[in-house]
């Protein structure tokens, strides 16, 4: 795709999409790493639901290792994958203590060397917490980058390297946000509304399908 075209996809998503941001719930970058490893395979609106009630009790790495990780679930046992997650939670707390004087990395193998983090989560702080250009691949982004022509994948690393190479730089934290949001709202996983979708003219997907 040519950059002339990607810049005319974004703009119509920001048309659509004005409001498009982060939608979990956090004050710091530490909430906001605890808040996006508890949204795998959940939704950022249960994941608020629980972090209401677990950041007023633990909301830096000092506080979360005084809870147990079963102690950590019980508040946040509505998600998917509880168990694990909680656990997550704790060794991340523990290794942010351990190796970074308790402060969240902004480098990408220091986050992806934190327990739970992959490569997705670590965009997401870097882009959200911190500001730095990068481009996270969660489902609706892989998705929406294979339905309107971005990549051609399953592979969510040469989907990151397709996006970042055809979008510019400037403009890759307002574009995760922007996939984000039209994935959820539009452009859906079982039905797409593309009767209502303001990229029909552009979309490899719709024109394949109409």
């Amino acid at each position: 795709m040519r950059r002339e075209k990607a810049n005319k996809i974004i703009d119509l998503l920001h048309e659509t999409h004005p409001d498009a941001v982060c939608e979990l719930d956090f004050t710091s970058p530490y909430e906001l790493l605890v808040a996006t490893v508890l949204s795998a395979q959940t939704t950022d609106v249960k994941v608020n639901q629980a972090t209401k009630k677990l950041f007023p009790v633990a909301n830096t790495p000092e506080k979360m290792i005084t809870l147990t990780p079963n102690e950590i679930r019980s508040y946040i046992k509505t998600l998917g994958l509880s168990n694990s997650k909680a656990g997550y939670v704790y060794d991340l707390s523990m290794s942010l203590l351990e190796k970074f004087d308790g402060q969240v990395p902004t480098e990408m193998d220091d986050l992806t060397s934190l327990s739970g983090v992959g490569r997705k989560t670590a965009n997401v702080v870097r882009s959200v917490a911190f500001n730095i250009p990068s481009m996270a691949v969660d489902t609706h982004v892989k998705r929406l980058a294979n339905r309107i022509g971005f990549s051609n994948t399953e592979n969510v690393l040469i989907i990151e390297e397709d996006l970042k190479r055809q979008i510019p730089k400037k403009r890759w934290i307002l574009a995760h946000h922007l996939l984000i949001f039209h994935g959820r709202r539009v452009c859906k996983a079982r039905n797409p509304e593309c009767d209502r979708c303001s990229l029909v003219s552009l979309c490899k997907y719709y024109k394949k399908n109409t």
